[in-house]
């Protein structure tokens, strides 16, 4: 009977985490937020320090301790305020390790046509670009690249998976 208390421990531990993954709705021009992150519409790979980092000035590292995506409404290409503390945060962890450079990746979700797609997502992934580098990133190490949607995060086709494709990601190089 002594283990029933870590037992119940455990079983709270777990459904804590599950609902921590559930995807919470949102109004206006954020979506869901793809991420469950409390206190963040859409809010990337949320910010804090986390355990399993990786290793320092990796895309692990940045992935963990400043987010490395940013989510986009419907049809837009502006970051919208709830998504500009992730890119603050990637501006900081860039600053950090200035021998990294990074690819923003701009995609879309699977409605309109690739070409449609391609251009949005480049201008997803300039609208994020040119937030870094008025947060203090030179413009040298950054790339941008459209993937539009040939590569979605999500495979669906519901409000959920569209939120999750529409996004800027930034990778280290």
């Amino acid at each position: 009977m002594k283990f029933a208390p870590v037992a119940a421990l455990a079983l709270g531990l777990l459904a804590a985490a599950c609902s921590d993954s559930a995807n919470t709705a949102s109004t206006g021009n954020a979506a869901v937020d793809p991420n469950g992150a409390a206190g963040s519409a859409l809010g990337g790979t949320a910010g804090g320090m986390r355990a399993g980092a990786g290793q320092p000035g990796s895309q692990e590292d940045l992935a963990a301790t400043a987010g490395d995506r940013v989510y986009f409404a419907t049809d837009s290409a502006s970051v919208g305020a709830d998504q500009r503390p992730v890119l603050q945060r990637q501006a900081q962890w860039l600053a950090q390790y200035r021998q990294v450079q990074a690819v923003i990746e701009g995609h879309a979700d699977e409605r309109g046509t690739r070409e449609y797609n391609l251009a949005l997502g480049q201008r997803r992934a300039n609208a994020a670009r040119d937030l870094l580098v008025s947060g203090g990133v030179a413009g040298s190490r950054l790339r941008t690249i459209s993937y539009g949607k040939d590569r979605p995060a999500e495979l669906g086709s519901d409000e959920q998976a569209w939120a999750r494709n529409r996004r800027a990601v930034t990778t280290v190089q």
